[in-house]
């Protein structure tokens, strides 16, 4: 069986109180479908409930997308994006949440160079932190180790860079890097791209799914609200960012089998993440019948 951590089945009683609120946070105007793509993965993530923080302008646009999350309007600038008077708006929503995803669509200004930071150390519930986001902390990084509560930080390697104030990190060094930032701010980093890294700074996981077809805009996107969602359902942050790599990758190769690698969109993955967990259910049960007939053979 592979090395993944196991979800728990659902109770015959379970209710949607049991699995969590998932609140993310982003968009901007031009940029709504990021944010829409992490709010529909954290849905089909299995998330309770699922509501997205988006600029006000924004809101009607991102609402359409997916009747099944609820939407909140926050402060904006001009230009359609997030301003720091939306930070006790989104506090207020995080109170009422289990986990925050923050970044995807967001956009780059000074105001969000003082809001995401702002929110990284105020917000006390486990957060996912993506995209711009990361770019946002990247520009005040002494702040990476001030997190309110659990973080997990989920950059591809340009965003990994960034956050290392380099202009780029050798494949040779990107493990090594990945667990030593890690270590250093007490956060889960899920150094994406092939054989995506997750570590605490003294675990480290290389996730063996996926494929080219998933370089894709948006990709990494779904992946934020999947680990959100995981993280809801009671799996640790460790664990979430692990599962959510892997059932991220197994969705991109199960629509690989059905559309060609070429043809891998973002909102495929989230069609493909039902196949994704019955077929790691499937994996479960097949480990579980498999383990008995090992020790009768011991």
């Amino acid at each position: 069986m592979i090395d993944l951590p196991l979800l728990p089945p659902r109770p015959p009683d379970s209710h949607k109180g049991d699995f969590g609120l998932a609140l993310i946070v982003g968009g901007s105007k031009g940029m709504v479908g990021a944010v829409a793509l992490a709010g529909m993965a954290a849905l089909r993530g299995g998330a309770g409930l699922v509501r997205v923080g988006v600029p006000k302008v924004c809101q009607e646009v991102v609402a359409a997308f997916e009747p099944s999350y609820m939407t909140v309007g926050l402060a904006c600038d001009r230009a359609g994006r997030l301003s720091f008077d939306a930070r006790q708006q989104v506090l207020q929503s995080a109170d009422a949440a289990t986990v925050v995803g923050i970044g995807p669509g967001l956009g780059r200004s000074l105001s969000l160079d003082r809001l995401v930071p702002w929110l990284y150390r105020h917000v006390d519930k486990p957060m996912v932190v993506d995209a711009d986001a990361l770019n946002a902390l990247a520009s005040r990084p002494e702040t990476l180790g001030q997190g309110g509560g659990p973080r997990i930080l989920t950059p591809h390697p340009g965003e990994f860079a960034r956050l290392l104030g380099v202009a780029r990190v050798p494949s040779e060094s990107r493990v090594p890097a990945a667990v030593d930032l890690a270590a250093r701010t007490r956060t889960i980093v899920v150094l994406k791209g092939h054989r995506t890294v997750v570590t605490d700074g003294r675990r480290q996981w290389t996730n063996s799914s996926g494929n080219p077809g998933m370089a894709t805009g948006g990709s990494g996107d779904v992946l934020t609200g999947l680990i959100a969602a995981l993280a809801c359902q009671g799996l640790s942050p460790f664990d979430a960012a692990r599962l959510g790599a892997y059932l991220h990758g197994l969705a991109g190769d199960l629509a690989e089998a059905e559309l060609g690698q070429e043809s891998i969109i973002a909102r495929d993955l989230v069609r493909f993440l039902p196949n994704a967990f019955l077929a790691y259910r499937q994996r479960l049960a097949k480990g579980a019948q498999a383990a008995p007939r090992r020790e009768r053979r011991g």
